[in-house]
């Protein structure tokens, strides 16, 4: 009588063809149809791979995912020119005009409130009265001016003038309404000096400024909020 112990007993391993020790998972060769199998390399809801291997989604679109052609996680490139896309720029004589449409409208209504809050500077000499500025209007005019500039920009990137004459202001980076805080140094920049010192010369400087300035035709104000004007027409 033999002493060996029957085929699968006693701890002797099954044979490695066994099927009930096969993993399917282990199988290195796909279905037929090209399917994949998980644990095999392929593609876990078969089919062929996506071209270009991309990932789960697809392949990643020629240029790059971001919004200008590159990963918007810092793996492409970006254009040097933040103007692509934007509308043109607005003409700087036109931006003059804009000005001064402002420049009226708003000072009408400073106007009006220095005399209803009797801030206007009197000086008689005989037969001559000429009326000044006292620093009464200058604050009335800066903070009306600041205050118009302020929210015509944040609201539409427009004020009066801007909207008669077919242009906006835009962040220089992305085109879109500049916030608040960009208004507000904007408006800052503009009309402190004009209402407490410098009048219309600092008017002609800060805005004549995008008569020169290349390439994007900023003012000096648009500098420090880094801002620029574009056509709306």
């Amino acid at each position: 009588m033999s002493s060996e112990p029957p085929p699968g007993a006693g701890g002797q391993q099954p044979p490695d063809d066994d099927p009930l020790r096969k993993n399917p998972y282990d199988d290195p060769s796909p279905p037929p149809g090209g399917g994949g199998t998980p644990g095999a390399g392929g593609p876990p809801h078969g089919g062929a791979p996506p071209p270009g291997g991309g990932g789960p989604y697809g392949a990643q679109p020629p240029g790059g995912s971001g919004p200008y052609g590159g990963d918007p996680y810092g793996g492409g490139s970006y254009p040097t020119d933040p103007l692509a896309g934007m509308p043109p720029l607005a003409d700087s004589g036109r931006r003059t005009l804009a000005r001064i449409i402002d420049m009226i409208l708003v000072g009408i209504v400073v106007w009006l409130l220095s005399w209803a809050f009797n801030v206007q500077e009197y000086q008689v000499d005989g037969d001559d009265i000429s009326v000044g500025k006292s620093f009464g209007q200058s604050v009335i005019a800066a903070l009306l001016y600041i205050a118009y500039d302020t929210y015509m920009t944040r609201k539409t990137g427009q004020t009066f003038g801007k909207k008669w004459l077919g242009m906006r202001v835009a962040n220089l980076d992305n085109g879109a309404t500049p916030s608040v805080q960009t208004s507000l140094i904007r408006a800052l920049v503009l009309w402190i000096p004009f209402a407490f010192c410098c009048a219309c010369v600092w008017t002609i400087i800060a805005g004549g400024w995008s008569f020169f300035d290349r390439p994007y035709k900023q003012g000096l104000h648009d500098k420090a909020a880094k801002t620029v004007v574009v056509s709306t027409r």
